[in-house]
């Protein structure tokens, strides 16, 4: 590393220039190493910051003599609802630890990092943290941390995409630091809530993550598939922090069954795959880091490809504009009285059964308009963008041309967006492009300025290569500019429906950016619109159109798409186009499925349909409906039960994703509120099927998991008694004994609590507790949960269900 002068912080060169071209190694396991040197159960690893620094400093020291270039501050839980009973306040610990790194390193030439872990709270819609309360958590470590002297902010062990965003941002928006970030991913290839690795590292990297990556949760053999799928979608440094393999019980102790010498022979193959930053998480010592020191010692920085795919996505749904892909039009109030009323009296369940059927009809991506002077736009914007990310994984394209709405729409989206639009004008360009990129978001060009809309396909295409060349002086890459040549009415402006298409084409061909048409304008003005808008749609994917924005509820619309594929050799076999159209007559007379009309909900939406939905808003009116009709049970049986039971298959499938699971329980709470209250009228007694203790063992205060065990027991007919985190031996014990409970589920997700769920386990049963344990966590698996005496091991609320249904039936 080449020493420069850069004032209090220069010791060496700035690590972003540094890893440009060399192998970074971070150092390994702060809470393991802990455990080795004293933590006992139940205390907070980071009050040995003030209380016990000399045994911190002496692990860093361990670390650098080992080869680590990077130390990670003793702060990974090190924010203020962590430590809300804690004497020492955030600020104090930060600061120790990181005076405790300077005194360490001494002056050799080693990084100081900030380390950062979540916050212990599910963020909404899936929990009740708001994202700002959450990057107001976050400014707070990051601030002291640029305070203190910090070289660069490590963001990890992160589950949620929409919580690592507020970290990032906050880092972003509160220091110059460079900024790594890893989550942790199962081995199914998805985060705890659903996130895939394509997800986290476009997101990241667009908001302006200088590394990504993933560490913790598995072991490095594991973690090998993921990480070739991280690299595949990034331009940015990737790290990986892999655990020393799957902990066991060995003689009353949990080790991890992965030596130093495996551990590197993944690593080096990580290297071979293109990550360039490397350490070790849970389990991993110095012995450890040696390894990967010589790793990177006798190795270079890979050289990647770049990634030049146009995409956008939520957490759980990477979308490649690859193809044809449908920008649903049906969320838009022009034209739409029914849209409008909606608007005007805040009903959102209105707007919510459009999304839902434009993606059951086929939508691909839908474009969010809400713009209506009666209303507060801005507000009515927010609300939309969070309730259809709540219930679906469809990315939006977000549509206003008020930079504020913008920003604040971009700034809660969970995902990466895209914005409908910009035009040619330098004013607009300037104050939009900005924001942009702030957010790492694609944007849509429309090819008029000042002038208005050319007439000729060479003046539209001047404005699109303006565009193009504009947003790429705000560091925005072409993948992510669509550029949308503008459809006129045939009616008023027939000769200027041939330049469109021309357009189109010079745009796909010489640009080579993404296109995009709203393609009913077409046939404003004439009549059996239908036919124009089917044949302008066929014209149009010919010269090079990728994303048509139309109303998939349109039969011929979607004809016109599917046998376009065909044609196209996208629909490889044919085989989507049998699917739909073999072994069936189709009806070409029937041009409209719903689109003819405002009001496209006309299907019968049951109670099921409404859960499995997460439709909250209409579960008490349609309970109450039912009531009048049928018992409490009844419902509860033969509907809810069912309901979430099928929730649950498409959970477990990865049809749905966690924050889909958790918005279909709370809309079956909804209709459970509805018939307790009618037990209660009736002197009915209230459906119970059974006692359940749950519990995050002692020393561990993360209950995510637990409480959506929680919610989804609960609203399977199941009596909780929530003991909450950090619960001592003793009082699961007392609990269990006093309540006469059937089964006790325990929570761990620190590898450094294991042994207090044995402890736990183990005090049960000397106490003559009689009934079943149930365990869970990310750091367990089914064959720890054995060796240390639980009866049954659940990896998620699915699977408890099924533990419940076993023990009460």
């Amino acid at each position: 590393m080449k020493p420069v002068d850069s004032g209090e912080r220069g010791l060496f060169v700035d690590l972003r220039e540094y890893i440009k071209n060399n192998i970074l190694v971070i150092d390994g396991g702060m809470g393991t190493m802990l455990q080795v040197k004293g933590l006992k159960l139940g205390e907070t690893p980071e009050v040995f910051n003030i209380e016990e620094a000399e045994i911190i400093k002496d692990i860093h020291k361990d670390y650098i003599e080992n080869g680590a270039m990077v130390l990670t501050t003793n702060t990974f839980g090190a924010n203020e609802l962590k430590l809300e009973h804690c004497e020492y306040s955030v600020e104090k610990i930060i600061d120790a630890a990181i005076n405790i790194a300077k005194e360490a390193r001494e002056d050799k030439k080693i990084y100081i990092a900030l380390d950062i872990g979540p916050i212990g709270q599910l963020l909404e819609p899936m929990g009740t943290l708001s994202f700002e309360r959450a990057y107001e958590i976050f400014k707070r470590q990051i601030v002291q941390g640029v305070k203190s002297g910090a070289d660069l902010i490590i963001i990890e062990t992160m589950t949620d995409l929409y919580e690592a965003k507020a970290a990032v941002l906050a880092a972003k928006e509160n220091s110059n630091l460079p900024i790594l970030c890893t989550m942790s991913f199962e081995e199914n290839g998805r985060t705890f809530t659903g996130c895939t690795p394509e997800s986290m590292a476009v997101v990241l990297e667009g908001l302006g993550a200088d590394a990504v990556g993933v560490n913790c949760s598995l072991g490095p053999k594991e973690l090998l598939p993921i990480i070739k799928r991280i690299v595949a979608a990034t331009n940015i440094p990737v790290m990986a922090q892999p655990n020393a393999g799957l902990p066991e019980l060995r003689l009353g102790k949990t080790i991890f069954n992965v030596t130093p010498e495996e551990f590197a022979y993944w690593v080096e193959k990580f290297v071979c795959e293109g990550v360039s930053i490397i350490g070790g998480c849970c389990g991993t010592t110095p012995e450890f880091i040696k390894k990967l020191r010589a790793i990177a010692d006798n190795n270079k920085r890979l050289k990647r490809d770049k990634i030049t795919y146009s995409c956008i996505c939520t957490p759980s749904n990477m979308l490649k504009i690859e193809g044809v892909k449908i920008v649903g039009e049906r969320i838009n109030p022009t034209g739409k009285k029914l849209f409008q009323q909606a608007l005007k009296d805040n009903n959102l369940d209105y707007i919510l059964k459009q999304a839902i059927d434009q993606v059951e009809a086929g939508a691909d991506l839908l474009d969010i308009n809400v713009g209506l002077p009666q209303i507060d736009e801005k507000e009515m914007m927010i609300k939309v963008i969070k309730e259809i990310q709540g219930i679906m994984d469809v990315p939006l394209q977000i549509d206003s041309s008020d930079p504020e709405i913008l920003e604040a729409a971009l700034r809660i989206y969970n995902g990466k967006a895209c914005v409908n639009s910009v035009n040619g004008e330098d004013e607009v360009l300037d104050k939009i492009l900005p924001i942009i990129k702030k957010y790492g978001a694609s944007v849509v060009g429309l090819t008029l300025d000042k002038r208005g809309i050319p007439p000729t396909a060479k003046e539209r295409f001047e404005i699109a290569e303006k565009i193009v060349n504009k947003a790429k002086e705000y560091g925005i890459d072409k993948k992510d500019v669509f550029i949308d040549c503008l459809v006129l009415t045939a009616s008023a402006q027939q000769a200027e429906v041939q330049e469109t298409l021309k357009a189109v084409r010079r745009v796909h061909d010489e640009l080579g950016v993404k296109t995009l048409l709203g393609v009913s304008n077409i046939s404003f003005g004439l009549p059996c619109r239908d036919l124009i808008n089917e044949t302008f749609l066929a014209a149009a994917l010919a010269n090079g159109l990728d994303l048509p924005i139309m109303n998939p509820n349109s039969t011929g619309m979607m004809d016109v798409v599917n046998s376009y594929k065909v044609l196209a050799n996208i629909d490889k076999g044919s085989a989507n186009f049998i699917s739909i159209y073999g072994g069936a007559k189709v009806d070409r007379s029937v041009r409209f499925k719903s689109g003819k009309n405002d009001n496209n909900s006309t299907d019968e939406r049951d109670l099921k349909y409404i859960v499995i939905k997460g439709l909250r808003d209409e579960a008490a009116g349609e309970t109450k409906e039912l009531l009048k009709t049928n018992t409490e049970l009844e419902i509860v049986n033969k509907l809810l039960i069912p309901a979430l039971d099928e929730v649950g298959k498409k959970f477990e499938t990865g049809e749905i994703f966690l924050p889909q699971l958790i918005q279909s329980a709370e809309t079956v709470k909804k209709a459970f509120e509805v018939i307790k209250a009618s037990l209660i009228l009736n002197n009915s007694a209230s459906i119970s099927k059974g006692k359940i203790i749950l519990a995050t063992v002692q020393g561990d205060i993360h209950d995510i998991g637990k409480n959506i065990v929680k919610v989804i027991l609960e609203n399977y007919g199941y009596e909780i008694i929530d003991l909450g985190k950090d619960v001592p031996v003793g009082t699961v014990v007392d609990a269990a004994l006093k309540n006469n409970v059937g089964l006790v589920g325990l929570s761990a997700l620190m590898t450094t609590t294991l042994k207090s769920m044995a402890e736990t386990i183990r005090s049960l049963e000397e106490n003559g507790y009689k009934g079943k344990v149930f365990v869970g966590g990310a750091v367990l698996t089914p064959e720890y949960a054995k060796e240390i005496g639980a009866d049954y091991y659940a990896k998620d609320a699915k699977e408890a269900v099924e533990v419940a249904r076993q023990i009460f039936n």
